[in-house]
């Protein structure tokens, strides 16, 4: 079945509730931070630095369906967020020549939601929902057939008059993306052909990233100070592009706009940054727990209330790196503090063995 080419005058089309506008007509770059978010995004799988054993899982799925002429299978992407999972989805698209239409779980509230873009699908086009685990399951439901049979099921009056209509839709490929993969349900996980987890970046990776980013933005800069920037990015590319667009400011401010070494240390000191990635909250949260509560343990929702945020921010957005870092802990009582978050702060280390609260 031949695939329909991409249009080169709308490269992207998006639809549906909460329509995300980001990939239509991206214009020149640098006019906003929108605008260059979305340019910094790799369009092509050539230009798409690191998560190698994705790449390579992709180039034979996509070379695959396009030698049968078919749309690709459906694949779910899970990962923490900015690792790529919207940017890989535009490549999908790209790859085989159609259209990328975005959506998100928490957009489709009704089933006619769904059922509103799944009609105005074209034949191979991408369709892509973010945050799939937050589907209604009426919506989830709607989602079964139209992925493994491609036929929508509309209900047309109401009551004893009520009768079923059973469309054929265009075959399409969907691209789930979540931060949760435990909260999406078996039927709709057995139901993708590719599941893939994006993992964090080596710094060399975000150091490629950044240089890379750089150049788009017509910055200039140092590999030394590309490389300051890449390795207090926390392992994610959105953290790296952000850092140095920052970064970039302060050097056009009160430098010569050029990023060396000094430049990217002294940018990252004034907005908050410190030698190991941690942010303004993430010291917080540190300071409450080694200070405030003694280091621990201490439960989930008293350290967020302690550093003014929601407890579902603090452990999907903080805690990750902090436990990574071998900052803190997770233990059935609560959070503790380990010997590098004392160090960290510069308060000496309790002489209790804190490591027993691991396992009490």
């Amino acid at each position: 079945m031949p695939m329909r080419p991409r249009s080169s005058a709308t490269p992207f089309a998006c639809w549906g509730q909460g329509v995300r506008d980001e990939f239509l007509d991206p214009g020149p770059v640098g006019e906003t931070e929108e605008v260059d978010e979305v340019s910094l995004r790799p369009r092509r799988l050539a230009e798409f630095v690191g998560q190698r054993e994705l790449k390579e899982h992709l180039t034979i799925v996509l070379e695959a369906a396009k030698r049968r002429g078919q749309p690709a299978d459906h694949l779910l992407l899970a990962g923490p967020p900015g690792l790529g999972k919207t940017s890989m989805a535009g490549i999908v698209a790209a790859e085989m020549g159609v259209h990328l239409h975005i959506t998100s779980g928490p957009a489709l509230e009704r089933a006619g939601d769904l059922a509103a873009i799944l009609t105005k699908l074209e034949e191979g086009d991408v369709l892509f929902i973010d945050e799939i685990h937050r589907l209604s399951r009426a919506v989830e439901e709607i989602l079964y057939p139209a992925m493994e049979d491609f036929q929508l099921d509309i209900v047309v009056g109401k009551g004893p008059a009520a009768s079923s209509i059973r469309l054929t839709l265009p075959r399409f490929t969907l691209v789930g993306a979540t931060t949760r993969t435990g909260m999406i349900t078996g039927p709709l996980r057995d139901r993708f052909g590719l599941v893939a987890r994006l993992d964090y970046y080596a710094d060399d990776e975000l150091e490629t990233i950044v240089r890379r980013t750089a150049g788009i933005l017509q910055v200039q800069t140092s590999p030394e100070g590309a490389w300051e920037i890449a390795r207090r990015s926390r392992g994610t590319p959105r953290i790296a592009n952000r850092l140095l667009r920052r970064v970039r400011d302060f050097a056009e401010v009160r430098g010569d706009g050029t990023i060396a070494e000094a430049t990217a240390r002294e940018g990252l000191r004034v907005f908050g940054v410190d030698e190991r990635g941690l942010d303004k909250v993430d010291r917080a949260i540190l300071n409450a727990i080694c200070r405030q509560f003694s280091g621990g343990p201490v439960g989930l929702s008293t350290v967020a209330i302690s550093v003014g945020e929601q407890p579902e921010t603090v452990e999907d957005m903080y805690e990750p790196f902090l436990i990574q870092q071998g900052l803190i802990a997770r233990t059935p009582r609560g959070r503790i503090a380990m010997p590098a978050a004392y160090a960290h702060i510069g308060l000496p280390v309790p002489s209790a063995e804190r490591p027993t609260g691991l396992f009490d």
